[in-house]
């Protein structure tokens, strides 16, 4: 029996078109899930679209929309992400409206009532509208949210309903201690480990008036209510998988839900960004405790990409689009930058100058240039030889720092060993010269241009999880022993 992986993205929200940030966090959970499938795993790969809450409910209002039609246009624009990014055909595509998945979320908030642990009170707090997050005065820089500056901070003064999270601090703490590689990189843990001690855990809001905000989930029992955006999104990890087994609302085929497949398939590995690590880590965690279900397996979170050095926001105009760069290079072209250039768990910083730069720099010169030379030796002198094909296919020949870059999500340094290796393979022809050796002693040249064939075999199929297009291009070459007929990546001016 095949062992299993589940590995999910977070949901982004449907209040905007998908950015080069999500494309980010898409692409280096494919390459995982990728990577988890070449050794053997039977892999659930998860992403969909978060489209309750204040954020969507105003965004479809000023677009003089429904709700419902406004998330659906937007969900489609992330669903049809799958081919531009060359993300696996079979990865599952959730939405929070999903018939399905709002039965687990209230079944979820049952068991959670269940347990004592969801409570009303009239409570005043301050609310950031972008985080869809409460915030106390400590997180606030002016007044204002520092991740979301140009919004106005918010007071809530209502009755709601909360989650009693101050009941699972020694638990948390325990699981942190348990399992110190939880969070990765682990200095994410160690900071939320300390905010727990010296400030530690305080309730927090789970449901919203409907009579003002009416998209959301209803609040089992209370009509008055709908489920506070994260409460219900977060429940989108399990209900993708099946949970609850007997769910109640059977949802129309192919829309995701994968009933029974609950036990087969958790815990998960949570991709998430740097903003959302209490989310995931703390009250995620709590929540699952509550329902009495096991924990995550591991949250990896990444960082932000700036632009220039600065916050990508409309209002600046330098976000990126994904889909403009697919366009003009290519899938796998951005599938390399985001794997090679940015940093899987720190910031880093994206310009059209750098990107180009990459682009010429590391394929067209690069990879490109190097099958090009290789397999023009190769179909010139060995078109009457056997390249041995079974010794380039031992899995002894991948580094085995580079298996283990992909085991710690370290998808930059996994693929700067790629770049390593072409770079070792390329000086090696310059200083062989096998292109002059075969005419000056034929059996040693063909013997070393063999050689250069199978490494590049083992480039190809390290290419595999981060470009999976050009790998099986590369293969295809050298078992057909042709060059290509046109550049793999055609210089750009």
């Amino acid at each position: 029996m095949k062992k299993t992986f589940y590995l999910t993205t977070t949901l982004p929200y449907v209040n905007a078109d998908p950015h080069i940030g999500f494309a980010f966090e898409l692409v280096s959970a494919d390459i995982i899930a990728r990577y988890k499938k070449l050794a053997g795993y039977e892999v659930f790969f998860n992403t969909g679209t978060d489209e309750h809450g204040v954020k969507v409910y105003q965004k479809a209002r000023e677009e003089g929309k429904d709700p419902q039609s406004y998330t659906d246009e937007y969900a489609e624009k992330f669903r049809k992400l799958k081919e531009p990014l060359g993300l696996l055909p079979d990865i599952n595509f959730i939405r929070t409206t999903d018939v399905y998945h709002v039965a687990a979320a209230q079944e979820f908030w049952k068991r959670c009532a269940e347990a004592g642990d969801i409570y009303k009170k009239n409570y005043k707090v301050k609310y950031c509208v972008g985080c869809e997050l409460e915030k106390t005065d400590s997180e606030l820089v002016d007044g204002r949210c520092e991740i979301h500056p140009k919004l106005n901070i918010e007071v809530i003064e209502e009755e709601n309903y909360f989650f009693r999270l101050s009941r699972y601090q020694e638990k948390l703490l325990a699981l942190y201690e348990e399992n110190p590689d939880f969070v990765v990189p682990t200095y994410r843990l160690n900071e939320i480990r300390s905010l727990i001690k010296d400030k530690g855990l305080e309730d927090f809001s789970i449901s919203r008036l409907k009579s003002k905000m009416p998209w959301g989930v209803a609040v089992p029992g209370d009509e008055a209510h709908v489920m506070y955006v994260w409460f219900d999104a977060l429940v989108s990890y399990i209900s993708a998988i099946g949970w609850p087994a007997a769910s109640a609302t059977k949802a129309p085929a192919g829309t995701g839900e994968r009933e029974g497949d609950f036990e087969k398939w958790w815990p998960v590995v949570q991709y998430a960004g740097k903003d959302q690590v209490r989310q995931q880590a703390v009250m995620w965690q709590a929540m699952l405790m509550s329902a009495q279900l096991p924990p995550s397996k591991q949250i990896v979170i990444h960082g932000f990409i700036t632009s220039g050095g600065e916050k990508m926001s409309k209002s600046l105009g330098n976000v990126v689009d994904p889909l403009v760069l697919v366009s003009e290079y290519g899938t796998e072209a951005l599938r390399w930058y985001l794997a090679r250039h940015l940093h899987p768990f720190e910031d880093s910083d994206f310009t059209m100058e750098k990107f180009k730069e990459a682009y010429n720099a590391d394929l067209a010169n690069g990879i490109g240039n190097l099958v090009s030379r290789i397999m023009k030796m190769a179909e010139t002198h060995l078109h009457d030889t056997n390249i041995r094909m079974e010794e380039a296919n031992d899995t002894n020949k991948i580094p085995k720092e580079f298996l283990k870059a992909f085991d710690d999500y370290d998808v930059q340094g996994a693929t700067a060993l790629v770049s390593k290796t072409m770079s070792a393979l390329d000086a090696r022809i310059q200083e062989t010269a096998p292109f002059k050796l075969v005419k000056t002693d034929k059996v040693k040249g063909v013997a070393l241009i063999e050689e250069l064939v199978r490494e590049l075999y083992t480039i190809a199929r390290m290419l595999n999880p981060i470009l999976p297009e050009t790998s099986e291009n590369i293969q295809t070459l050298i078992k057909k022993n042709r060059m290509p007929v046109e550049p793999l990546f055609p210089r750009k001016p």
